[in-house]
This record gives structure tokens, C-alpha cells and sequence, in this order.
């Protein structure tokens, strides 16, 4: 399987899976102070929203791959 075909399909796939669930969250550690023996972490979840229109570009540029690939 040459290159482009796996860079298609998985930008296929990430648009897919872009426009089903709209966007993604991950946690982010913040160490605010450290008083001594003490130490005061703070975790805070964030959120990435995924445009439509970046699912849908995504899906689109890997089909394009995808065809242009057979035809060599």
C-alpha cells in the first residue's frame, strides 16, 4: 500500500470521525503552587470543536487521493 493511499484513508477516517462526534476533549495539568511540602495541582478538561466544513474537507481530500493514486 503506497503512502498516499494510507494518508487518504486516514484522512477519511479523521473526517468521519470529525463530523460524528463534532470534537474531542483531552485534560490539561496545571501546577499553580508549591508552598513548602504542599503542592496545588489543578486539572482542567478542555474541549476542541471540529468545523464541519474541516470534516468535510478532510473526507474530500482523501477521496481525491484515493483516486488519483489508482490512475498511476
Amino acid at each position: 500500500m503506497a503512502t498516499n493511499q494510507i494518508v487518504a484513508i486516514a484522512l477519511i477516517i479523521l473526517g468521519v470521525l470529525g463530523l460524528i462526534y463534532g470534537g474531542f476533549s483531552y485534560t490539561k495539568d496545571r501546577h499553580d503552587a508549591k508552598i513548602g511540602p504542599l503542592q496545588f495541582s489543578i486539572t482542567e478538561k478542555e474541549y476542541i470543536n471540529v468545523p464541519v466544513w474541516a470534516g468535510v474537507g478532510a473526507i474530500g481530500i482523501g477521496v481525491v487521493l484515493l483516486v488519483t493514486g489508482r490512475k498511476r
